[in-house]
């Protein structure tokens, strides 16, 4: 065997596919025990073959498991066993049926190597074949195409999986019933209809970056769901375009995001004199305008976090101007702004509240400060004064249920109605 020029096969086989040359060399192996075996040696033989890489040559074992009297079937056990199911004899006995060309006594084994134990595999040597019939060498290639093929898509799973979160490049391969296919590389993902952007159409040959949401196990290998509407794909696009993003000196802190129409991310520096939106933003808006051109066009907000939540109620809110920010109990935030930004805090179907709402966490109600002068009331007051109405008519209903069921419950001995007992007081009087 030209020793040289198979090792730069397997080489060659194992960057293709892109697997470990060890896993290469096993599945070789493999195949070449099953070709061994079909021509040399019998159906229930357990054979194994090493390559040896020094020499260029095949060495070849047989495996036999040592067992001993108590953990094979006696022949009277076997006759009693013959109408049940090997499931039942296997999983309750935990005994096996002895086969010569796989198992050998203990007291056999012992002949052979002194040391060994039940339980341990003998292995012993087997004479070299180089001469193979065609069905065997069939067999072999059957089991190294199978293999080899195994081996590809536990790497790939494995390569995708680890890449879950994270954003790739793919290029549209087909579409069938508004499902899209694109080439990521050592497989196919799948861009569903739920995942696409609204509004967006996608042709043959077409590049998009895609936010690669899980990787599943099927039956024809793993299977890589992709995504365009996904929140984080905005982060990602700007860890890409963004150096202090991807350095950690900004950090997103978090993304609402109406996929195809619009989006608010609010951003956040971790180090002195780094501007966390200019820095996002770029110079004369070359960084934003990057991430809108690959997202189809779709508006970005960029706001400051700020711990402090009326602060960072306000900036969500941008481009509206806020003049006050109130806090109320359950999580709600009372905003007032001029009555010239009213429209505009609100946005478009109330857009823009909708997203300031997700992008923080508060329940958002926007006043006017026109309104709220002509009401004449203090916020504050008026906040109390409602919560006093809500704990009032609380306990009212809570009064009115406890007098139900000290109430006590009607008898269920029948009386005699007032009726009957009227006449016998004027018989009475009479006489």
């Amino acid at each position: 065997m030209d020793l040289k020029n198979f090792t730069s096969v397997i080489a060659q086989i194992a960057e293709e596919k892109g697997i470990s040359v060890e896993k290469v060399i096993e599945t070789i192996e493999m195949a070449i025990a099953a070709a061994y075996k079909k021509d040399y040696c019998e159906k229930g033989q357990i054979i194994k073959a090493k390559f040896d890489s020094q020499v260029g040559g095949v060495r070849f074992w047989q495996i036999k498991t040592v067992v001993d009297k108590d953990m094979i079937y006696s022949e009277k056990e076997l006759e009693e066993l013959k109408n049940k199911r090997q499931e039942d004899e296997e999983g309750v006995n935990k005994k096996i049926r002895f086969n010569p060309e796989k198992h050998i006594m203990i007291e056999d084994a012992k002949k052979i190597d002194s040391k060994i134990k039940t339980g341990d595999e003998l292995e012993t040597i087997l004479e070299t074949k180089e001469d193979y019939g065609r069905i065997a060498a069939q067999t072999a290639k059957q089991v190294i195409m199978q293999r080899i093929r195994e081996a590809e898509r536990e790497s790939i799973f494995g390569e995708y999986k680890s890449k879950e979160g994270e954003i790739v490049s793919g290029i549209v391969q087909r579409i069938e019933q508004r499902v899209a296919f694109l080439d990521i590389g050592k497989t196919l993902g799948v861009l569903t209809k739920e995942e696409q952007v609204p509004g967006e159409f996608y042709r043959p040959g077409q590049r998009l970056k895609v936010y690669i949401l899980k990787v599943e196990e099927s039956s024809k290998g793993p299977v890589v769901f992709l995504s365009r509407a996904y929140p984080k794909l905005i982060s990602k696009l700007f860890e890409l375009e963004v150096p202090e993003i991807s350095a950690g000196q900004v950090q997103v802190k978090s993304i609402a995001r109406e996929a195809g129409s619009r989006s608010k991310i609010a951003v956040v520096s971790l180090a002195e004199g780094i501007d966390p939106i200019g820095s996002t933003v770029g110079q004369r808006g070359t960084r934003v305008m990057t991430v809108i051109n690959e997202l189809g066009g779709e508006k970005i907000d960029i706001i400051e976090y700020s711990d402090d939540p009326e602060k960072f109620i306000a900036n969500a809110l941008s481009p509206a101007k806020v003049l006050e920010v109130k806090q109320l109990p359950k999580n709600k935030a009372l905003v007032i702004v001029p009555e010239d930004q009213l429209s505009l805090a609100i946005g478009k179907d109330g857009q823009n509240v909708r997203l300031a709402t997700k992008l923080t966490g508060w329940k958002i109600d926007i006043r006017s400060a026109e309104v709220i002068e002509k009401e004449g009331l203090d916020i504050k007051e008026e906040e109390v004064k409602g919560e006093k109405e809500k704990t009032e008519e609380v306990e009212e209903k809570k009064e009115a249920t406890d007098e139900k069921e000290k109430k006590p419950k009607k008898s269920s001995i029948k009386r005699k109605p007032k009726k009957e007992e009227e006449p016998k007081k004027e018989e009475i009087n009479n006489n």
